[in-house]
């Protein structure tokens, strides 16, 4: 469902898109082809699967056929439209062989992963869960090039969630709605527990959402104790946003639907009903998004006491509420299509003949309104100190192109194994994404060329929104905060 949303708005921006799958349920299949995207079934496995070599990725059998295998069939799915701008992996038992091997058919690939457990051979990482330590997860395991997304800014929720964002705000006051929630399948049935949780407690006016999918095993079950509750029970319902939005408390599990409820700031009890689910419950509850205690799902006892608790701490609940909306704003779809949009950019060594454009570019009043100095630069100035910089074999002066076109500059200055960046685009070249595409050309020139630099500083002011922005979007950490207060009026 994640990649559906992805696929969708990449087709809503004029992509073509088309989805491999060896194994899919018909309602889902006629659903991706009903939202205008390419289907292809892989062929069924014509033998049992070997087992699998030790180095192979844990869930490697999800494959269903030997990895070289699955690769053949991929790229015969695809290599009569090759090349491919972007080919998009959403699956866990997928790593760097198979990645590297379909760099045949793509320019570029995207993983979306949560694991952490293997190595990845790809342009872009996504991981739109929340962890403590998230950058730290996929240091090596993904090339120095790639760009990781990482957070449930990224999250990728349908279009809905962002529109109703405007429409809620922090939760305050009692309960009065209750939403139950266990994902579409629920394979182990929670949602029943859940049921006979609420149950027993002292109703009053409690209005009660459950929601499950057409094919919940126990649908019957639950429709029949829904009504006899007079709780109001939704099958394969359309209006998940809708129900979260107007709801005041929920309970559910991990996974994606958390950075549903966050986005529209729901306050959640969250249960844990699959081990990846487990570090993201307890990095998001010691980070105030969720409340995950440490109870069996099917203990119908701790789930009313728990339940109780939130009920009765609205404190908690806006606290919550207000974290959630904090960290997630439900526009993390149209966030990592700009990032795969990023237009191709090249980058030089600067010369002698780019000394004119340089000296213009840096007396721009929107150039020199964010540089360290923002007066004027004279002629001589520069002049001095481009020849300076040219002839120092710690300093790097890039020129970004586009094509034929000049649409930025970048400075490195290296010091051992560090190197400071500076970076400004050319004036009239904003709003386009060419400052992330720049920044990711000249970090890969750097790699390439000075291989000892370990790790890259930036000095941004305070009031560049746009450069915070950018390097905090590059997975650049805050380090150290500079202040500076004027005794007196700045001489204008």
């Amino acid at each position: 469902m994640r990649c559906l949303t992805l696929a969708d708005a990449l087709r809503a921006g004029g992509g073509r898109t088309r989805f491999l799958s060896r194994q899919l349920p018909i309602v889902l299949a006629e659903e991706v082809k009903r939202r205008g995207h390419e289907l292809v079934m892989l062929p069924p496995p014509t033998s049992p699967l070997r087992e699998s070599s030790s180095d192979a990725p844990a869930h490697a059998a999800w494959l269903q056929v030997d990895a070289l295998q699955d690769v053949q069939d991929s790229l015969e799915a695809l290599q009569a439209d090759a090349p491919w701008d972007w080919l998009v992996v959403d699956h866990y038992g997928i790593d760097n062989r198979w990645e590297s091997r379909m760099r045949a058919c793509a320019s570029r690939i995207l993983v979306i992963d949560d694991l952490a457990d293997r190595q990845h051979d790809c342009d872009v990482l996504l991981d739109q869960n929340f962890y403590e330590q998230a950058d730290g997860r996929y240091a090596a395991r993904v090339p120095e090039r790639c760009r990781k997304l990482l957070g449930p800014s990224y999250a990728l929720l349908r279009p809905e969630f962002a529109d109703l964002r405007s429409a809620v705000s922090v939760r305050e006051g009692e309960v009065r709605r209750l939403l139950v929630f266990f994902g579409g399948v629920d394979e182990n049935n929670v949602t029943v527990c859940a049921v006979e949780a609420i149950a027993r407690l002292p109703r009053g006016a409690l209005e009660v959402d459950v929601v499950i999918g057409a094919g919940h095993p126990a649908r019957r079950e639950i429709e029949k104790r829904c009504l006899q509750l007079g709780m109001n029970c939704h099958v394969q319902t359309q209006e998940m946003a809708r129900l979260m939005a107007r709801a005041d408390l929920a309970i559910g599990a991990g996974g994606t639907a958390t950075w549903e409820r966050c986005s529209l700031g729901l306050p959640t009890l969250a249960l844990c009903l699959a081990e990846n689910q487990r570090q993201l419950l307890v990095d998001g509850s010691r980070a105030g998004l969720l409340h995950a205690p440490s109870i069996w799902p099917h203990d119908v006892e701790s789930l009313a006491r728990q339940l109780l608790v939130l009920i009765e701490s609205p404190g908690l609940r806006q606290l919550m509420s207000r974290c959630a909306m904090k960290h997630v704003d439900g526009q993390g779809v149209a966030r990592v299509v700009r990032n795969m949009a990023l237009p191709q950019i090249t980058v030089r060594l600067a010369t002698a003949a780019d000394s004119q454009n340089l000296f213009n570019w840096r007396n721009h009043e929107a150039i020199r309104a964010v540089s360290r100095t923002s007066e004027p630069i004279s002629p001589e100035t520069h002049a001095s100190w481009f020849s300076k910089v040219l002839s120092s074999p710690d300093r790097c002066l890039l020129i970004g192109h586009s094509g034929p076109s000049e649409v930025g500059v970048v400075r490195f200055d290296l010091q051992a194994t560090v190197a400071e960046v500076s970076i400004y685009l050319v004036p009239g070249q904003e709003g386009r994404g060419l400052g992330a595409a720049l920044l990711v050309a000249a970090e890969d020139w750097l790699s390439a060329t000075h291989p000892e630099v370990e790790s890259l500083v930036a000095e941004v002011r305070g009031d560049n929104g746009p450069s915070h922005r950018l390097f905090s979007s590059a997975n650049y950490k805050l380090d150290i905060t500079r202040y500076q207060k004027w005794r007196r009026s700045r001489p204008r």
